[in-house]
């Protein structure tokens, strides 16, 4: 394979699987912080979830550093998980 091959399936799988990460951490942080009861927190933070997945690959494709779109990926799903499970109080 070539460099360029290698960097659009390395973009690939930033943009579907460090999107999903980053897409799931954000519904257990919008779950832990929305004003809303539980259930409803819930439920329109996994409705959020289909704009920050559609916005996460859209952004891969659109930067240029590769490195920085997997190190951003990775820090702020980190960040998000772990802030949504310290608000939330729950595992």
């Amino acid at each position: 394979m070539s460099p360029r091959s290698l960097a659009l399936l390395s973009r690939t799988a930033a943009a579907l699987l460090g999107g999903y990460a980053l897409t799931c951490a954000s519904v257990i942080f919008l779950g832990a912080v929305l004003p809303l009861p539980k259930s409803q927190a819930i439920l329109a933070a996994s409705l959020t979830s289909f704009a920050v997945y559609t916005a996460v690959i859209v952004w891969v494709f659109a930067t240029p550093n590769l490195k920085r779109i997997w190190w951003v990926l990775v820090i702020a799903s980190l960040v998000l998980t772990g802030a949504g499970i310290l608000l939330g109080g729950e595992a």
